[in-house]
């Protein structure tokens, strides 16, 4: 499966060396769409409003456990296509209150790829 590939420090479409739209494979692709599920707000796809994580009912400006919050973007990961098994770590919480992580994924295929966020 092929998704658009997003620049990684703009999150903005990329061009390939013909100046295209680049694409991504699988297993990048996959990673690359589970990174963007996990930025999603809950209600924000216009197409599906579940989608997404609960930032504004329960995430910004709330006490929330870390445990919830690694549950919550697990969930989201496994709903996208082909992720069998997802696990999130959470790295670090910067002095600017941005949150880092990763989530481990293993594929239907059985191998196993890292999404950042």
């Amino acid at each position: 499966m092929k998704t658009l590939l997003l620049d990684r420090a703009t999150w903005d479409l990329a061009v390939d060396a013909q100046g295209n739209i680049a694409v991504a494979d699988v297993p990048y692709a996959t990673a690359q769409d589970v990174s963007s599920a996990v930025r999603v707000f809950r209600g924000e796809c216009w197409y599906n409003t579940a989608l997404g994580l609960p930032y504004l009912a329960g995430v910004l400006g709330r006490n929330q456990s870390a445990a919830l919050f690694r549950a919550d973007v697990a969930q989201a990961a496994l709903a996208v296509p082909n992720v069998a098994r997802a696990t999130c770590v959470l790295a670090s919480l910067g002095a600017d209150r941005k949150l880092s992580g990763q989530i481990y994924l293993t594929l239907q295929n059985g191998s196993t790829t890292l999404a950042s966020f």
